[in-house]
């Protein structure tokens, strides 16, 4: 890798651009793991919240509850679980990233399988009318 001196200058410049991009976004102030619906929730300084399906992250799928619960906020913008060795930016798990291309490519592909049961109970359901229709609300 290059080396390169920056100095005290080009460091100020630098921490006062970052302020100013971060300025008018939401800041975390509190993350929690709620076991009972296996979701990370992020609380907001402006009273927002949000929350992710904590097993649908890549290197959390196997997790423990107690290792899932031993998340902290990282800095301004991201959550880390120390046990766990795992890193996600807040604003990447809002837009949907949820791992590497690969990892996210894999889960998607998963769901599109067609095993033997899977191929008879859609024949089953089939043979019922189909997928039931929702309730008018």
């Amino acid at each position: 890798m290059a080396e390169f001196e920056l100095t005290d200058a080009e460091y100020d410049a630098a921490t006062r651009r970052g302020k100013q991009a971060g300025a008018g976004q939401p800041q975390p102030v509190s993350v929690h793991y709620d076991a009972e619906t296996g979701r990370v929730v992020v609380e907001f300084l402006n009273g927002a919240a949000f929350m992710v399906p904590t097993r649908s992250l890549q290197g959390l799928e196997k997790a423990s509850d107690a290792d899932l619960a031993d998340v902290e906020v990282l800095g301004d913008d991201g959550l880390h679980w120390e046990r766990l060795d795992a890193d996600f930016t807040i604003a990447g798990l809002m837009a949907g990233v949820f791992g590497t291309r690969s990892f996210v490519d894999v889960a998607r592909k998963g769901g599109k399988a067609r095993s033997a049961a899977k191929i008879a109970a859609s024949r089953t359901n089939g043979a019922k009318g189909g997928r039931p229709r929702k309730a008018a609300g």
